[in-house]
């Protein structure tokens, strides 16, 4: 009897709230105009867009954000952000739910195709070949590295290129030479020294090996996987012991920072070069924004990476790309933003070089006569990179993030003394074939 009385009760209350609602629902109709007036409102898309970057990225990207819902009143955007750190993990969770955003930044290589071998990313080529994103005047080259497997999964943002970035008012005061384009290693590492010596600062920033080591081995005449992506590109492993001893003897020497220095820095304003700590850090140029803004009023330039073959090092690289989920029931509305953001000058005036020199002649053009001079030497820089570089490579397989992410970890042990250069290089060697044996 109790049981039914419940039973009883709970029908009676499931029913006062049903007509609630519905008084509620009337109510609110009532007040909010005619039924076609809400029907407009129903009628408005969402889409969710993710990006990583730094605070002035993202304050950049909400404004570009709010110009489009401006010129496109039928679409609203729910931004998502993070620094690049965690960025990816985030995805890899959204991707296992089945919840990827509609819009996403990605990133050229590892990224791109993970991405692409798991069918996340949609095909864009028939809103290209369409017109509805218009890249009319785009270089065939840009646009290749937004290719997997014959599909085209990203619309790069702009082109980028790693960049020597250096305090020219930390090298004069230690009386050392200012690098330009022909700068080598050696040269590299005496400057380092040098600085430290007579500064007591550090000479430079502990360099990074996800990308660093890729450049180190191009220009050595070596590439960081084969051909097919099926092993490693390299065969002797003295080229990342060299690599390892080369950054450890500065670790050791207190020239470059080790590790539980580096772990302090969450982004670009904890950088050691914007604070006057290091005269220089090798990272990719459309940072110089947020770099140069870090920095205040301290002069930072930038050059090649140093190298005696730094030619065959160098490459260009979308800085990102945009993709759209191959699961978003709104790809139309999506493509809509990528294309805006391709072609809209006001883009650009807002977020500068921020996502790397755009990629169409005509708004490069635009821009030139009004760039601010940080800008300026972005795009001077990357002109340097197209006349002194070599075709990036792409052969990286679907589980290339998994192996740069045991490069970092040796890298680590190698820099806290853990692992010797000649074990580090083993030992990476000994992991990467397991993963891709795998």
């Amino acid at each position: 009897m109790k049981k039914s009385l419940l039973l009883g009760f709970l029908m009676v209350l499931a029913l006062i709230i049903f007509l609630s609602a519905c008084s509620e629902s009337d109510e609110a109709a009532g007040e909010g105009g005619s039924d076609s007036d809400n029907a407009e409102v129903g009628d408005q898309v969402t889409l969710r867009m993710t990006w990583w970057g730094s605070q002035s990225r993202h304050d950049q990207t909400q404004e570009i954000i709010k110009k489009f819902e401006e010129e496109n009143p039928d679409i609203n955007i729910e931004a998502e952000f993070t620094g690049f750190d965690g960025y990816f993990e985030k995805m890899a969770a959204q991707a296992a739910g089945n919840n990827l955003p509609d819009i996403m930044q990605q990133n050229f290589g590892e990224y791109l195709n993970q991405y692409a071998d798991k069918g996340l990313l949609a095909d864009l080529s028939e809103y290209v070949e369409s017109g509805e994103i218009d890249v009319e005047g785009v270089s065939d080259t840009v646009m290749e590295s937004g290719v997997k497997d014959g599909k085209l999964l990203g619309i790069p943002t702009g082109t980028n290129a790693l960049a020597a970035f250096y305090n020219t008012d930390m090298l004069e005061e230690a009386g050392a030479d200012i690098p330009d384009e022909s700068w080598t290693w050696e040269d590299y590492l005496a400057i380092a020294e040098q600085v430290h010596e007579q500064t007591g600062e550090y000479g430079t920033r502990l360099m990074e090996p996800k990308n660093l080591f890729e450049y180190y081995l191009r220009e050595k005449g070596e590439k960081l996987f084969n051909e097919d992506g099926t092993d490693l590109g390299y065969e002797n492993d003295q080229l990342l012991e060299d690599y390892f001893t080369m950054n450890k003897k500065m670790v050791e020497a207190e020239i470059a920072p080790g590790y539980d220095t580096i772990q302090q820095i969450k982004g670009v304003e904890d950088e050691l070069i914007v604070h006057g700590k290091a005269p220089f850090d090798f990272r990719w140029s459309n940072q110089a924004t947020a770099l140069t803004s870090a920095a205040g009023d301290r002069n930072l330039e930038m050059t090649l990476l140093p190298g005696s073959n730094n030619v065959e090092g160098m490459y260009l690289k979308p800085a990102m790309l945009w993709s759209v989920s191959e699961n978003s029931e709104h790809k139309e509305e999506a493509v809509r933003f990528i294309d805006f953001f391709t072609n809209s000058i006001e883009v650009y005036k807002i977020g500068g070089s921020d996502r790397g020199v755009p990629i169409k002649e005509e708004i490069r053009n635009e821009m030139a006569a009004d760039l601010s001079e940080t800008d300026k030497k972005v795009f001077d820089y990357i002109e340097l990179v197209t006349e002194n570089s070599s075709p990036i490579d792409s052969n990286f397989p679907p589980e290339s993030s998994e192996i740069l992410a045991a490069l970092e970890e040796v890298d680590e042990l190698v820099m806290y003394g853990e692992l010797t250069p000649e074990e580090g290089a083993k030992q990476f060697r000994e992991k990467a074939t397991s993963v891709l044996n795998r």
